[in-house]
């Protein structure tokens, strides 16, 4: 069997394996070349600078004490209008139907739905604002569960971004780079400081949209996925229904003990042909059925919500029962890291209201305010806010001008608008009750402390223990990071 093995293995040789491996037998030549390339970094372009360890991450990380051990991102795809939910910026009103003064505009680049924005009217929020807390930060009567926590939130009102469409936006918050292949920062969260979770993936995923809206986004792979580093790292996607991953059940006729038996003669097997080849991809199936194996007893008692007290359940509101809703996948996040998994992506679909601010933003708030808020008492109550960084947020905020007819309100819109918006953090090293930077009096540009996404992702990997410019990747001959050649840590929010 090892024969046959070897013989594979020879087909599958990559040129730079071939090299490297039959320079003695090809001349002198060859194998000058082979350590060349060696010496260069380039014998192996995929090659990582180090390999993690079986369940644990990079040798080195974390670096420094960590203030965070696990990252909770409820990401609310579409992208939702600050100026109506936590940048309260009175000017708004005064101007509403007024002409958008042209000093506001600069030339800045707007989506082909917005085109040239002189000249667009200015739309008011379209709710009131009550300042809350000690802090007395201003949040929308849309949001009245979080206005309850804000004390426990940091408001960072001054981000902004480069991108003006959905999916390149989406895909430069969540990996780094607007074009899709690179890893997400879960995967990057995973590769570095490996797994605590025993039973679980290190990166879980998931999603949900408000029912019957309109303004869906595609969920798409990439943005929770692994990039050039091995598919090990990737997020695993849990379903929205009573089974959220296929096929754990044993078939008819098997057992757990003939299961386990399987999976160490194909855990051989494999082996075998990784010590020939070398894949990385190899190690990944084996470690897949392992955690799958697993799996088969540690998702059901997961999912299962029976020893949550009615309280709890009341909590995060009416629809935490049914999977695949929001107020689930909140509860399901903190169960999650309770039990040791790292990174938890929930990606909430719907903000998109290009003509739908009267109807669907409020379907919206209805099915994320209380649940968001309610993740964030309850992992304080049991003393895991502390451990836990809850980021809140979209790839983008909403324009301060309208699109639509302004004398037709049940079909107001706001557009897409890269230049300032909105993001929450609690927990994990982030200073409470505070706001970070200001927006201009129409919340169209950053005035004040600017973040821009390489920012916040420097600071999520900073407050895991991570210098974000150390954790890094070679592939296609150059060290590959999650902030590229930018970013900088947030220091002023950080306790």
């Amino acid at each position: 069997m090892e024969e046959s093995f070897r013989a594979a293995a020879i087909r599958d040789l990559t040129r730079r394996q071939f090299l490297g491996s039959t320079g003695g037998s090809l001349g002198l030549g060859l194998a000058g070349l082979s350590q060349l390339l060696a010496k260069e970094g380039r014998a192996n372009e995929s090659s990582p600078v180090a390999t993690p360890r079986d369940g644990a991450g990079v040798a080195g990380f974390p670096q420094f004490t960590p203030k965070a051990k696990h990252v909770i991102y409820l990401f609310q795809n579409g992208a939702p209008t600050h100026v109506d939910l936590f940048d309260h910026k009175p000017k708004l009103r005064e101007l509403h139907g007024q002409p958008l003064p042209d000093s506001y505009v600069g030339g800045r680049r707007f989506s082909t739905m917005t085109g040239n924005a002189s000249g667009k009217l200015v739309l008011g929020h379209i709710e009131p604002f009550a300042q809350h807390g000690q802090s007395g930060a201003w949040v929308s009567s849309l949001m009245p569960h979080t206005a309850q926590i804000v004390d426990d939130l940091c408001f960072v009102q001054s981000m902004h971004t480069e991108a003006v469409n959905h999916a390149p936006a989406i895909t430069f918050m969540m990996t780094g780079s607007e074009l899709p292949g690179r890893p997400a920062l879960g995967a990057w969260m995973s590769y570095g400081l490996g797994s605590e979770a025993e039973n679980l993936p290190a990166y879980v995923v998931l999603t949900s949209v408000t029912k019957d809206t309109s303004c869906g986004q595609i969920f798409y792979d990439f943005y929770w996925g692994s990039g050039f580093l091995p598919s090990r790292f990737q997020g695993v996607k849990f379903r929205g229904s009573k089974d959220p991953v296929l096929y754990l059940k044993d078939g008819p006729g098997l057992n757990r003990d003939f299961r386990a038996a399987m999976l160490d003669d194909l855990k051989e097997l494999n082996q075998q042909k990784q010590s020939l080849v070398g894949d990385p991809e190899i190690a990944t199936r084996i470690a897949q059925y392992e955690m799958a194996f697993r799996m088969q007893t540690s998702v059901p008692e997961l999912t299962d919500f029976s020893d949550e007290t009615a309280a709890t359940l009341e909590m995060y509101g009416p629809q935490v029962t049914q999977p695949g809703s929001f107020a689930y996948n909140c509860l399901m996040a903190r169960r999650l890291v309770e039990r040791g998994v790292r990174s938890v992506q929930l990606m909430h679909a719907g903000w998109d209201q290009h003509n739908s601010l009267t109807t669907e933003l409020y379907n919206q708030c209805r099915d994320t305010d209380q649940p968001s808020a309610a993740l964030v008492r309850d992992l304080k109550a049991r003393g895991l806010l502390d451990d836990t960084l809850v980021v809140w947020g979209g790839e983008f905020g909403r324009t301060p001008f309208i699109q639509g007819d302004i004398g037709n309100r049940p079909r107001w819109g706001r557009d897409h608008h890269p230049y300032a918006f909105t993001v929450w953090m609690a927990g994990g090293g982030v200073k409470p009750g505070i706001i970070h930077g200001v927006s201009d009096d129409l919340g169209m540009n950053v005035v004040e402390k600017p973040v821009h996404v390489h920012d916040l992702q420097a600071t999520i990997l900073h407050l895991l223990g991570i210098d974000h410019e150390q954790l890094t990747y070679r592939f296609q001959g150059r060290q590959f990071r999650l902030t590229d050649v930018h970013g900088h840590v947030v220091h002023d929010i950080l306790t």
